[in-house]
C-alpha cells in the first residue's frame, strides 16, 4: 500500500509524506561495558528494533532511516533484515558521525524527495506508544514548525551552581515554577525544511533538535508525552523497560 492511499492519524487522508529518522550511532556508557545502548537486548530484542517498530506503527510513516555507528552499518542492516518489520514499511541504514547532531544530518541528507514531516526518536526510548507518534505528526501537519512531546515535571527543580567538584554542595540560585516546566520526549516533529535549515544553520551543541529550531526564532509546540516513552540509559531502565514490555504481553498480548 502506498503512502497516498494510507489514512492519516485523524483520518482526514491527508497525502502528507512522513520519514522517521533514528540516530543510534552512540555507545551508551551508562549502561555499561557492551555492545552500543542500542543494540542492547531488551526482552530479546535489541532496543533498536523496538524503537523503530514504534516508529513504523504508525500508518503515517512510511521511511525509517535509522542512522549506525560508523563502522557498523553492516551489522544494522543485518540485525534489521532478521528480525520482523511492517512490510509497508520502507527502512534505510546510513552511516552516523561523532555527535548526536551530525548522526541526525547524516539522516537528513540520505532522505528521499517527496517527504514533508520528518520525525527524530532516541533509539534509547524503544517504548513509545503509537498514540503518540500519531500526535506528533497530527501537530506538524497542523500547522507547527517544530512539536516535542513532554510530560509535566513530578519533583521539584532547583537551579544551582555547579560545584567544581563532584560530590560537593551546590548553591541554589532559583527555584522554577513546576506548571511551566515539561520534561521533553522523542520522537520530536518537524516540518522538513524547517529541521534542514536548522542542521545548515545552527552550529555549537544542543541536547534536542527542537533547540536548534528554537534558535532560529521558530515556535516549538508541546503535545502530551507518555511515561511508557522513557530514555533507557542506566541499568535500571532496562529492568523498567522489561517490566512495561511483560505488563504489554499480559494486558495487550504485545
Amino acid at each position: 500500500m502506498s503512502d497516498e492511499s494510507r489514512p492519516s492519524p485523524s483520518g482526514t487522508g491527508t497525502a502528507t509524506r512522513t520519514a522517521a529518522v533514528i540516530p543510534a550511532a552512540g555507545r551508551g556508557v551508562r549502561l555499561g561495558p557492551g555492545a552500543p545502548k542500542a543494540l542492547r537486548a531488551l526482552n530479546g530484542t535489541p532496543m533498536l528494533i523496538h524503537a523503530v517498530r514504534a516508529m513504523a506503527a504508525s500508518r503515517a510513516v512510511s521511511l525509517v532511516i535509522v542512522v549506525a555507528p560508523p563502522d557498523g552499518t553492516p551489522e544494522v542492516k543485518t540485525l534489521l533484515d532478521a528480525h520482523a518489520l511492517p512490510e509497508r514499511t520502507d527502512f534505510l541504514v546510513v552511516p552516523g558521525g561523532e555527535s548526536r547532531q551530525e548522526s541526525v544530518k547524516q539522516g537528513l541528507d540520505a532522505l528521499p524527495p517527496g517527504y514533508d514531516i520528518v520525525l527524530v526518536h532516541d533509539a534509547a526510548r524503544p517504548l513509545v506508544p503509537v498514540d503518540t507518534v500519531d500526535a506528533v505528526i497530527e501537530a506538524v501537519r497542523d500547522g507547527a514548525p517544530a512539536v516535542v512531546p513532554a510530560l509535566p515535571l513530578a519533583d521539584t527543580v532547583k537551579e544551582v551552581e555547579p560545584a567544581d567538584a563532584p560530590g560537593t554542595p551546590e548553591p541554589v540560585v532559583a527555584t522554577p515554577e513546576r506548571a511551566r516546566l515539561r520534561a521533553v520526549q522523542t520522537p520530536q516533529g518537524f516540518h522538513r525544511e524547517t529541521l534542514v535549515r536548522a542542521h545548515e544553520t545552527v552550529t555549537g551543541e544542543v541536547t534536542d533538535d527542537a533547540s536548534m529550531v528554537e534558535r532560529l526564532g521558530l515556535g516549538v509546540v508541546v503535545v502530551p508525552g507518555h511515561e511508557e516513552a522513557f530514555k533507557v540509559t542506566r541499568p535500571l531502565d532496562l529492568v523498567l523497560a522489561e517490566a512495561v514490555l511483560a505488563r504489554r504481553r499480559l494486558n495487550d498480548g504485545f
